[in-house]
């Protein structure tokens, strides 16, 4: 009877840590740390169609090759997730789609097809909505349903070009776009003033001369019922700020607005370098006043004391190069711009060396190296680097360990934690890399995915911390983050036999310190300054009990 009364006492221990520490489907952190986030990247056509009633819009029925037109995801295909659980599930703190502008409404020969703007970066109208993603009301449900969820939006938005020009699609203005020469890419002026590829109108951002709304856009608004508001709009922005009316502010003025109307928490700005710094410094000005403005008006837990976030698409940018990004002739620091994080380009690569060889060269980036006041982006895979980390899907689980804990902000790409194949039988180019979300496949992989994901989005230790190696062979590490009145350890070790292995653990958790492993779910306790462990799978995250 003795012995029964201790094993029935040991389960219900076991079953109280176990309940105490397994995180809860929303899983809200302690703590949020931009410097921490797990961001979810998509292409909203590609992702979860919540919609069949608005796939075909503008008569875009031309026959193209089948990932080179409209598939039907969009807006409440995102929202439907987010009440699922799914991002919770995943840890995920930000969600990033692509750019919600109305699209153009025609399709241009990219040489390796005829192709439609299902990818949402050649924009007509910025004012508008892309009706085959949804309306106003749906991204604004989109946006409540994530804060409701913890999680935050971040916004695509692109400045630098308009879209193609079609039989549909008129060329803008010549006060307003150039559309030559192409970009050759040998010096800052070959990068930036120029277009970036045929047949995409660059805006002429470095315009002083005023210019008029193009009669299009006037005539589309007059159509559609409201060229007084949008002009009446314009004339009390130019009046508040005292900016010229040229391109940029035009443009900055309309993509601010889904700020003030939505609260979207931050921005994903698209072809950073290859716009001159201060239209950033203006983005960035304008971004944070609407985003105080919307927080006045909003009350919401989420967003209190948490600024506006702007990341950087700085193509081809290196975290380990610091804060310049070399042009050939010219050193341009864009975080000086308004830029809080760029995406790390660099990562895929870097992806390559051993654990500890990465993850120490970034916590001294990012702690006492030169990135020690901002924060990079990670990511193995996107929608536009055809030699993405991995492209074969045979490295999975390696992935998303290295990406999941590697110091620095995180993005995951649609499809990264169920294998989501990067190369299609058919498929030229960057479609490739745009295939539609597979759902239910790979559940293993997805729910070590979710581990790593959910452990890093309670822990700002993880991506916002300072590395220490505690024990080479077995390899073990703790990530500390004491920041604005806030402490955080983990202890975390990777690639360990299937025996019982101890780690010494120093003065990171005193003794008798219950712990738990939230990979395994298994509880330990710190003996004699050690903590002994044992896993199947090779990997052990282990947080304090709750």
């Amino acid at each position: 009877m003795m012995r029964f009364n201790k094993l029935f006492l040991s389960g219900i221990l076991f079953i109280l840590l176990f309940t105490a520490c397994k995180p809860t489907e929303k899983n809200e952190p302690a703590y949020f740390d931009w410097n921490n986030a797990t961001v979810y990247f998509m292409l909203t056509d590609r992702f979860q169609n919540g919609d069949p009633s608005n796939d075909v819009n503008f008569d875009r029925t031309a026959p193209t090759k089948d990932l080179r037109r409209f598939k039907g995801g969009d807006l409440k295909g995102i929202t439907q997730k987010i009440q699922e659980g799914y991002f919770d599930r995943l840890g995920i703190d930000v969600l990033w789609f692509s750019p919600v502008n109305e699209q153009i409404h025609g399709f241009v020969d990219e040489g390796q097809g005829d192709t439609y703007a299902y990818h949402g970066y050649w924009i007509r109208d910025w004012t508008s909505i892309e009706p085959n993603w949804g309306t106003r009301e749906e991204l604004k449900q989109l946006v409540d349903e994530a804060h409701k969820h913890g999680i935050r939006v971040m916004m695509d938005v692109v400045i630098n070009h308009t879209g193609p020009v079609t039989e549909l699609d008129p060329v803008w203005p010549s006060d307003w776009v150039r559309t030559e020469p192409q970009c050759t890419y040998q010096d800052y002026e070959t990068t930036i003033f120029c277009t970036l590829v045929k047949n995409l109108p660059d805006v002429i951002t470095e315009q002083t001369a005023e210019v008029d709304v193009p009669q299009a856009l006037k005539d589309k608004w007059e159509k559609e019922g409201r060229l007084e508001k949008e002009m009446a709009e314009l004339d009390a922005f130019f009046s508040r700020t005292g900016y010229p009316r040229t391109p940029r502010y035009y443009i900055i003025k309309w993509i601010t607005d889904y700020i003030r109307q939505f609260g979207i928490d931050g921005f994903r700005v698209d072809t950073v370098k290859h716009t001159e710094g201060d239209v950033w410094s203006d983005l960035s000005d304008e971004a944070r006043i609407a985003f105080e403005d919307w927080k006045k008006a909003n009350q919401e837990a989420l967003q209190k004391d948490q600024p506006f976030f702007m990341l950087a698409e700085t193509y081809n940018y290196n975290a380990m190069n610091g804060k310049d990004f070399d042009f050939g002739d010219t050193l341009v620091n864009y975080f000086n711009h308004g830029f809080d994080s760029q995406i790390n380009f660099g990562f895929k690569g870097d992806a390559n060396k051993s654990y500890e060889a990465l993850f120490s060269a970034y916590s001294d980036l990012l702690n006492t190296g030169a990135l020690n006041d901002v924060t990079f982006m990670n990511y193995i895979s996107s929608h536009d680097d055809s030699w993405p980390f991995d492209k074969e899907r045979k490295r999975t689980y390696e992935s998303a360990t290295k990406l999941l804990l590697s110091p620095g902000q995180t993005q995951i790409y649609y499809g990264d934690e169920t294998a989501r194949p990067l190369i299609i039988e058919g498929a030229l180019g960057d479609v490739n890399l745009r295939g539609m979300m597979n759902w239910g496949e790979n559940p293993e992989l997805l729910a070590h995915w979710q581990k790593l994901g959910q452990f890093r989005h309670r822990h700002p230790a993880v991506g916002a911390g300072v590395h220490q190696m505690l024990s080479e062979s077995p390899y073990f590490f703790s990530r500390t983050y004491n920041k604005n009145n806030f402490t955080d350890k983990v202890l975390i070790g990777l690639d360990l036999p299937k025996t019982t292995v101890s780690v010494a653990v120093g003065d990171l958790f005193a003794e008798g310190t219950k712990l738990f492993d939230a990979y395994g779910q298994k509880p330990y306790t710190v003996k004699k300054g050690s903590v002994e462990v044992t896993t199947e799978k090779g990997i052990v995250l282990l947080e304090k009990a709750h």
